[in-house]
């Protein structure tokens, strides 16, 4: 599956400010650190303040066309995949612009480069513990581009 992320997806910087982030199912990080960006968080492990809105931004350029993308997105608790409410299963397609910042949408289309932008909430009835974010976009059972981020919940 990581080599068919680095297949499917090249991600790029998208701006200052990058976060740290590993392929999934692995300590090993991706090749730019600047590939991925999480609101307030450049180093792991990022704090998620419940009751707040984490951002999060990819620029994408497919190597293939994609026709739909899903957002699959969860919490590793305790080695327990948990889905992220609000965020989990819904339609990546809509959170798909173009560099000039309008918006894109699906299919995407091979070597033409996109940005991902997305929030999701924290939300207050969250326990505060450390957990793992996995963030992956998927085209049927195929994740196109995954990635762990290492986060704390606090108040």
């Amino acid at each position: 599956m990581l080599r068919e992320t680095a297949l499917v997806f090249a991600a790029l910087v998208v701006f200052a400010g990058a976060t740290l982030v590993n392929h999934c199912d692995s300590e090993v990080p991706f090749e730019d650190s600047t590939q991925i960006s999480v609101s307030d968080c450049d180093q792991p492990t990022c704090t998620l303040k419940q009751g707040t809105t984490v951002s999060i931004e990819i620029k994408l350029v497919p190597n293939r066309n994609i026709e739909n993308l899903i957002n699959d997105v969860g919490a590793i608790l305790f080695g327990v995949p948990l889905p992220f409410v609000g965020v989990d299963g819904t339609n990546a397609c809509d959170n798909i612009y173009n560099t000039d910042g309008s918006k894109a949408g699906c299919p995407l289309k091979k070597d033409v480069e996109y940005l991902y932008k997305n929030s999701f909430p924290v939300l207050a009835f969250y326990p505060r513990v450390a957990l793992v974010v996995r963030y992956a976009l998927r085209e049927g059972n195929d994740k196109v581009i995954c990635f762990d981020v290492p986060a704390k919940i606090t108040k």
